[in-house]
């Protein structure tokens, strides 16, 4: 079995920042793109930490799509100037760094 508890423990934190953020950002326009990558993102990290935890044939692929859905909210929330926009955009980053295989 694979050592997977930092990229688990990456993607819980990071499914949180995700829904916080998504549910913060609903009611602006402005941020609509943002709530679509948090709201994508928040549920492939939850894929990742599950099928991590039970050591599936399938956690690498889940990892590498996670890397991209990260790679990908991380980078629309860091053009936002919110305090859960800025919180998201960080863990993204850790979550990143902590899934690639």
């Amino acid at each position: 079995m694979k050592n997977y508890q930092n990229c688990m423990d990456a993607c819980l934190a990071c499914m949180v920042e995700c829904e916080k953020c998504a549910s913060m950002c609903i009611d602006m326009e402005e941020n609509k793109e943002c709530v679509k990558l948090c709201r994508d993102c928040a549920d492939i990290c939850a894929l990742c930490a599950r099928l991590c935890a039970r050591d599936s044939q399938f956690a690498e692929a889940i990892c590498a799509i996670c890397v991209k859905s990260c790679e990908a909210c991380g980078a629309e929330c860091s053009k936002h100037d919110m305090d859960c926009c800025k919180a998201c955009a960080e863990s993204c980053k850790k979550c990143t760094e902590a899934c690639k295989m």
